[in-house]
């Protein structure tokens, strides 16, 4: 089945639960902004490199050897420890290590070959590297509960619609903890969508960068599609994450203990092998170290987890408070947020879609704020994801105050930011009530 082109609305586009391209904004087309190179970056944290960190690289630094492609035996027996620690041991010669997720995706996708299924919305950078491999891209509707997983009967649609077009689906890309939606799937939904990739012969690659990011950990129930369904499940995590810096680029795989896995890990490897795709020697000592979990590491998860919780519920209130949609987050540094209900104030204000949305509140709130068209979501939609980290922003002994306050929302300048945001959606609603006809 050929990639189709833009404009050119087959019956699979036409229908309404998939797309194979994502929607480009025409002044993204004229100004050569397309998805790529222009994409938003996974949510920062924000916050200052941990010392310790910081010293076991800088120690590595010195290293003039390179790290073998794939990862070395201390970065390997580090992430299967932690795999292990998690109840997902990993024998040896089942786990690689790469240059950030986005490489392993690549290298995943270049392997297993066919077309790719992701949910809508999803992580901006999970379609980019299948169309660069040419790959068509499939986005499936989520249930009405969570994001990251996709609806089964949804995802059965687009499979049976798919291959009665001549293509061939082979790999669903998922995510229990979610980015942008910053849901967590229930493990009934998760297990459905499971059910039905399985039926039809899928390959899963669940990505788990943001599983150890639950804002309530001992209230929400995380199950890896591994665990439900090991034999067709490659579990991707970036360690950027939790454990390491966003500048530090370090991802680990876990492949499943079938001889097809087996395959799978030798093909990955040819990959990352003529991509020259090895981290960094400093940054796999560091990325050893974090995934071995030892105190530090473990209190600053915790600790940037409750901040970045915090400001999410923040953001969360100032939402739903001026008339938006949103669902609670459950994990990682963001929010994703329907305004639609604010459709006819943003009207007046020159907004009509997704693009206008987030050039509307990037200006306004002065940060970054990704329409949901950057995430394969509708481009008419007016869906944007908010960051945790944009608020936190300072100098480094304002962000270091952020992790040890026992009140960061009441800091000047996290105070400011969030006054300045609730302030732009405050005037948003009182708009939007002007606009109501009278009753």
């Amino acid at each position: 089945m050929r990639p189709t082109e833009p404009g050119d609305h087959g019956p699979v586009r036409d229908h309404g639960r998939v797309q194979d391209d994502a929607p480009v904004p025409d002044q993204d087309r004229a100004q050569g902004h397309g998805p790529v190179r222009y994409g938003p970056p996974p949510p920062t944290d924000a916050l200052p490199v941990l010392p310790e960190l910081a010293s076991v690289l800088a120690r590595a630094a010195g290293r003039a050897e390179g790290e073998p492609v794939g990862g070395g035996p201390e970065l390997l027996d580090a992430a299967r420890g932690y795999w292990s620690r998690r109840g997902a041991p990993a024998e040896p010669g089942r786990v690689v290590a790469g240059p950030g997720a986005p490489a392993l995706l690549l290298a995943l996708t270049a392997a297993l070959g066919g077309d790719v299924l992701v949910p809508r919305p999803c992580a901006a950078w999970w379609a980019p590297y299948a169309r660069l491999l040419g790959r068509p891209v499939f986005h499936v509707a989520t249930p009405a509960e969570c994001g990251g997983v996709p609806d089964p009967f949804a995802l059965l649609e687009t499979v049976r619609r798919v291959r009665a077009e001549g293509g061939d689906p082979r790999l669903l890309v998922l995510s229990v903890a979610d980015d942008p939606t910053a849901t967590v799937a229930p493990p009934e939904a998760l297990h459905e969508a499971v059910e039905a990739a399985a039926g039809e012969g899928l390959h899963l690659v669940s990505d788990e960068t943001w599983r150890d990011t639950l804002h309530a950990p001992h209230e929400t129930v995380l199950v890896s599609p591994a665990e439900m369904l090991p034999e067709q499940v490659t579990v991707v995590s970036d360690l950027a994450g939790a454990l390491l810096p966003a500048g530090w680029p370090a991802a680990i795989a876990r492949f499943p203990a079938t001889s097809a896995g087996d395959g799978l890990h030798a093909r990955v490897l040819d990959v990352l092998t003529a991509l020259d795709g090895r981290v960094a020697a400093p940054v796999a000592a560091a990325a050893a170290y974090a995934l071995a979990e030892p105190e530090p590491v473990t209190a600053r998860v915790a600790a940037a987890v409750r901040l970045h919780a915090r400001v999410a519920d923040a953001l969360h209130g100032a939402v739903v408070a001026a008339g938006g949609l949103a669902r609670p987050p459950a994990a990682g540094r963001h929010l994703y947020a329907d305004l639609s209900p604010l459709r006819e104030a943003l009207s007046a204000h020159g907004v009509g879609d997704a693009q206008e949305l987030e050039d509307f509140l990037s200006a306004r709130l002065a940060m970054p704020t990704p329409g949901g068209h950057r995430f394969g979501d509708d481009l008419g939609a007016l869906r944007v994801r908010l960051s945790t980290g944009m608020l936190l922003e300072g100098t480094d002994a304002q962000r270091a105050e952020c992790l040890a306050s026992p009140t960061p929302l009441e800091l000047p300048h996290v105070q400011r930011a969030l006054m300045l945001l609730r302030s732009v959606f405050d005037d948003l609603r009182d708009d939007a009530q002007r606009w109501e006809p009278p009753r």
